[in-house]
């Protein structure tokens, strides 16, 4: 599954480099082992401060704008990558695949996404969660920091008590508690309850049966599953009990983060 993560990943246009950030524990160190066979770069850090984990992967590389797709959303979409991507350098951005990961020099906005968790209200898909910010505000959460959700779920700090107005299109724009530009991508139709990550043996069922019905071909956008699944609504009922985590669901010992 994470190789499938990063191979979606890896054909967005913009992206120049895609990394696996896990953690320095033992029982990561399959996974250091699994992208060394496989030639992915791969970044090791914190095991429970992940944001922490995130600042050493961009800072190694030398990112300007940091792009965060979690290991659970193996039917993530690289169009959908690049097209959060164009909305924070403009429009011009979104067109130019060989453009390099500093952009302009002054962004549209400092953090874009296609959801925010609750109680805002997420339109895509759960699985096709993209967050995207820049280097500088990534520093600032790192550098400022403490609540323990902001440590481990890495980008809540940039986001938090943003109140989201009418923007262009279906981009939603607002000013977070902390001074920074957050832009919000909502999908033409509400698609929010759709389950599309793997939490659960019913939700890897699910993205098992939904690779089966494409065979050999792993070039199916997001788009591609929607129509399937509505043609299929036996393939939705797999998973259709399934609890999603929420934003509280934290591990303690992610309090104990900061910067170093």
């Amino acid at each position: 599954m994470l190789g499938r993560v990063y191979q979606r990943t890896r054909r967005a246009r913009i992206p120049k480099n895609v990394i696996v950030a896990t953690s320095t524990e033992s029982s990561d160190d399959s996974i250091v082992d699994y992208c060394r066979l496989a030639g992915i770069p791969c970044s090791r850090g914190s095991h429970y401060d992940v944001l922490d984990r995130y600042h050493a992967a961009a800072r190694e590389t030398g990112a300007d704008i940091v792009i965060r797709i979690t290991a659970d959303c193996p039917l993530m979409d690289p169009a959908l990558i690049d097209t959060c991507i164009g909305v924070m350098l403009g429009e011009a951005g979104a067109r130019e695949p060989s453009l390099s990961l500093g952009g302009p020099s002054f962004p549209d906005f400092d953090f874009v996404a296609t959801r925010l968790p609750p109680p805002w209200k997420r339109t895509y898909p759960i699985g096709l969660d993209i967050e995207v910010c820049t280097w500088e505000a990534l520093e600032q959460a790192w550098r400022e920091a403490r609540v323990p959700e902001d440590r481990e779920h890495v980008m809540p700090y940039l986001y938090r008590g943003v109140n989201l107005g009418e923007g262009a299109g279906q981009v939603s724009t607002g000013i977070s508690d902390h001074g920074l530009r957050i832009a919000i991508l909502s999908c033409d139709e509400d698609l929010g309850s759709q389950r599309w990550t793997v939490d659960t043996h019913a939700d890897l069922e699910l993205v098992r049966r939904i690779y089966g019905a494409f065979g050999t071909s792993e070039e199916f956008s997001w788009l591609d599953v929607l129509r399937l699944l509505r043609s299929r609504p036996d393939l939705v009922a797999i998973n259709a009990g399934t609890k999603h985590k929420t934003l509280g669901d934290v591990d303690a010992r992610a309090a104990e983060g900061g910067p170093r």
